[in-house]
């Protein structure tokens, strides 16, 4: 593992956003015995380190010569996308632009006369758009992104070039599959998302960890890891725990 690796790794530890419990329910209605919460960096010293460990991860991958601004879609990739390119101009002095979405269009101020759907105003004519996110899961905010950039592009007349995604943490997990009622159904694996992101969208997708790397050198370590209510090395049954999720669940 790289350095940014194990740091990320460690904060995911540290911050308490990975943890482990029972009855834990996804967004698409599956069940999982963890969940990764990037809300909980919620200091200084923990989001900066996150920008840290993705500035330098784009640097060892020279994917930092490849956009101009960072998008982080709202709201916590917007945290992320500042984190990120503060590090790059504080560690390295690379300075990139940074935007994320609103929820509601701006039609005031800047915005008279058309829609904005981005805060900032770096998106400029011919800008190339790296999209920072935390996790990987449906890719769906990742989609919707692109479509929103596209319809600013629209707005003001621009051409903008979506130059992949950047993300921390790959559940590595395939899509739900659904009854005719919407409802997830069990032990039923989906599509690999992030692959069909590529194939749909021709983007690269960068993630600077995998929750079976991430989990295999915690434990290794022996790394204290939120389980069920206490601060702990990860036991046997919570690592086999993943691996038979990821079994029913998981991407190959």
């Amino acid at each position: 593992m790289k350095t940014c690796q194990k740091d990320l790794a460690l904060l995911l530890a540290e911050s308490r956003a990975l943890f482990f419990d029972d009855g834990l329910t996804l967004k698409d209605g599956r069940p999982s015995p963890y969940f990764v919460n990037f809300g909980l960096f919620h200091t200084g010293r923990l989001v900066s380190e996150l920008g840290r460990v993705m500035a330098d991860f784009l640097l060892n991958t020279k994917t930092a010569d490849d956009f101009d601004i960072i998008v982080g879609p709202s709201y916590k990739g917007s945290a992320l996308a500042v984190a990120t390119v503060s590090n790059l101009y504080l560690r390295h002095g690379i300075d990139k632009g940074f935007d994320y979405d609103r929820k509601e269009a701006k039609l005031h101020g800047e915005a008279t006369g058309h829609k904005a759907l981005f805060v900032t105003g770096a998106l400029k004519e011919g800008s190339r758009v790296l999209i920072v996110d935390d996790v990987a899961t449906t890719m769906g905010t990742k989609f919707e992104i692109l479509g929103q950039l596209t319809a600013e592009a629209v707005q003001r007349g621009h051409s903008y070039y979506p130059a992949g995604v950047a993300l921390f943490l790959d559940r590595e997990q395939t899509t739900a599959v659904y009854d005719n009622n919407g409802l997830a159904l069990l032990n039923q694996k989906g599509q690999d998302s992030i692959k069909n992101f590529k194939l749909k969208t021709g983007l690269e997708v960068q993630t600077i960890l995998g929750i079976r790397e991430t989990v295999e050198y915690l434990a290794k370590e022996g790394i204290p890891v939120l389980q069920r209510g206490q601060m702990a090395p990860l036991t046997r049954e919570t690592v086999e725990e993943l691996a038979a999720y990821l079994e029913i669940y998981g991407v190959n």
